[in-house]
């Protein structure tokens, strides 16, 4: 199924203004990546004020009341014009977040069964890169590891907004390339071999964001893995990105299915097979929840219809935890 071009930019209008934006189908209108973090996270901090987010923090800086001889460019001047006061943004690195998103690019990732929605990798990469927004505008530091079967790119963590911009870009390079290979050469999963290589690249504590499909023919090497990070202390977010029909099995009508990372085809009789396919469904999302539960590791279900606060709610409690 081809991936939905989308438009070059989108009013604000009376949808719900700046929170329209963690609408997927919104967003799937939008092409430019910086665009899309800066819309999701600003929607997204505009619903922290609001319920039933009560008790977060949307200050992104500690601040001191400015005192003589303190350098001026460090003077929030936004917060300045809402205060009529001067305070500095005080930059600890010692105190400040170390986190690395992994991101998931193998072929089963492009699955899309609405036109008119995303993709599971667009899905993705839009809310991966709104979380790397955040954090930069937090003075946290962000690096990327994009993966499939192999390895494709790891970037170290930093925090400067030049690092925003190569991290968005790439994630879009990787979400291409994913593309193009689909039918050449199929991106294969090996979920837990990437965690390994990333677990024992990173010592400094920190967060861990895994957003994958987690379909992988080995999931109890994807959970060791998974315990591997917690092993050295790093807390650990999964986000299990799933499309609607993949969830829910919808379908009535006889047809072939195709595996998307092997091109392995089965002819499919929907009546016969919906009960068994929502079963082992049901035992997956069963096994990877009570292997979370059991390491104190985030797990969440997300579908690509989902807003995207929901995800970035559980990204902001996990990162409340280290500090």
């Amino acid at each position: 199924m081809s991936q939905k071009s989308g438009a070059s930019g989108a009013q604000r209008s009376g949808k719900g203004g700046e929170r329209a934006f963690l609408d997927p189908a919104v967003v799937g209108k939008l092409q430019r990546l910086d665009l899309i973090a800066r819309l999701v996270a600003e929607g997204f901090l505009t619903g922290l004020h609001k319920s039933p987010y009560h008790g977060f923090s949307v200050e992104f800086a500690e601040h001191r009341q400015y005192m003589p001889g303190d350098p001026i460019r460090f003077v929030d001047w936004k917060l300045y014009a809402k205060s009529d006061r001067y305070y500095i943004k005080e930059y600890e690195e010692e105190t400040n977040l170390r986190a690395y998103i992994l991101l998931d690019t193998s072929s089963s990732m492009l699955f899309q069964s609405d036109p008119e929605g995303l993709s599971k990798l667009r899905y993705s990469v839009s809310l991966a890169a709104a979380m790397a927004y955040l954090m930069i505008q937090q003075q946290d530091a962000v690096g990327l590891l994009t993966f499939s079967d192999k390895i494709h790119k790891l970037v170290p963590a930093r925090s400067t907004g030049p690092h925003l911009r190569v991290l968005f870009r790439e994630m879009e390079l990787e979400a291409r390339r994913s593309l193009q290979e689909k039918e050449e050469e199929p991106r294969g999963t090996r979920i837990g071999r990437s965690l390994d290589f990333l677990a024992d690249r990173i010592h400094r504590r920190g967060l861990v964001i895994i957003l994958s499909d987690f379909w992988d023919q080995n999931d109890a090497e994807v959970v060791r893995a998974l315990k591997h990070f917690r092993h050295r202390r790093h807390e650990v977010v999964v986000f299990h990105i799933q499309d609607p029909a993949e969830a829910e099995f919808p379908y009535k009508e006889e047809g072939i299915f195709v595996d998307l990372e092997t091109g392995e085809k089965l002819n499919v009789l929907p009546w016969e097979a919906a009960k068994e396919y929502r079963k082992r469904m049901d035992e997956r999302i069963a096994f990877y929840k009570r292997a979370a539960a059991e390491n104190n590791i985030s797990y969440e279900r997300v579908l690509t219809r989902t807003t995207y606060d929901l995800a970035l709610l559980r990204y902001l409690e996990k990162r409340q935890r280290l500090h």
